[in-house]
């Protein structure tokens, strides 16, 4: 439930802040008017990004044990692609997205392009809500995850990013968006090295994985079967009661360089703040 609550809630966090900001913009340029179109493409992302999770779903309960392990495998492979890719981008380009932002919606509004908001609103929805999707099919699959616990975290993950989202945008919520990514990056990257773990283990029982399958270490003294300590470990970390020797090695090349790259000092640029309620001083600053 952890992970899938970490998940929503920094996916959401990344969709509410560009919407808001958007949002923001057009309220302090006195357009308010052209929200709704903003709100039209965030209502069409939503809805295709959910029908393509239950897709997802679908698609793998129907394929047979031994293929249900290799999609398991790719899923996994793919879901650490989209956390690397998203803490890469949010720490390179955090700084610049709102100046970004506001310039593409000026451009929208001068060449009076309705196309252009809806469009700016959908794909940053999409991006993340896509994201979500998958990295959230990617945790149910690994062992001692629960599907109730699992997709009752990532609700709640959603509606605190929302209410974040709102917040920071009305200015009421003061929030430091540099420690907030920094700290959410960190987790997300344990998760991603699990899944690294859970997919090697699902390539092997899946027939494409042969080697490095002896015992690593046996953790079944501190992970006794149907323990809380146990489900968390696995659920969350995706280290089993007794790792082979893949799945150490796989969990250890993701997390040794992975997590040092997201806690290694950013220097130079000047930070970009979190959208401000018109008349009110900047709210939280990303780094």
């Amino acid at each position: 439930m952890l992970a899938t609550l970490v998940i929503g809630l920094r996916e959401g966090v990344e969709a509410s802040l560009i919407v808001g900001i958007i949002a923001a913009f057009l309220n302090r340029s006195g357009r308010r008017d052209a929200l709704r179109w903003v709100w039209l493409g965030v209502v069409l992302a939503v809805i295709i990004c959910l029908a393509g999770g239950v897709t997802l779903r679908i698609l793998e309960q129907r394929l047979p044990a031994r293929q249900q392990e290799g999609f398991e495998s790719i899923v996994g492979l793919f879901a650490v692609g989209v956390v690397s890719y998203m803490v890469v981008w949010m720490r390179r380009n955090a700084r610049s997205m709102r100046s970004s932002l506001e310039h593409d919606v000026t451009s929208a509004l001068t060449e009076g392009s309705v196309l252009a908001l809806i469009g700016m609103s959908f794909f940053a929805v999409m991006r993340e809500g896509f994201e979500t999707a998958v990295f959230l099919l990617a945790i149910f699959q690994q062992a001692g995850t629960s599907a109730t616990a699992g997709m009752s975290g990532a609700v709640i993950g959603l509606a605190l990013a929302v209410a974040i989202g709102y917040g920071i945008y009305r200015g009421g919520v003061r929030l430091d968006l540099a420690k907030f990514f920094k700290l959410t990056g960190a987790v997300l990257v344990l998760v991603a090295a699990g899944l690294i773990a859970s997919s090697v283990h699902a390539a092997h029982s899946a027939g494409w994985l042969y080697a490095l399958q002896g015992p690593a270490i046996n953790l079944t003294w501190l992970m006794r079967p149907g323990s809380v300590v146990a489900a968390l470990v696995t659920g969350m970390l995706g280290i089993r009661p007794v790792p082979t020797i893949a799945e150490t090695i796989g969990w250890l090349i993701y997390l040794i360089p992975v997590g040092l790259y997201v806690f290694w000092p950013q220097r130079g640029g000047r930070p970009v703040s979190a959208p401000p309620r018109p008349g009110r001083a900047t709210t939280a600053a990303v780094s």
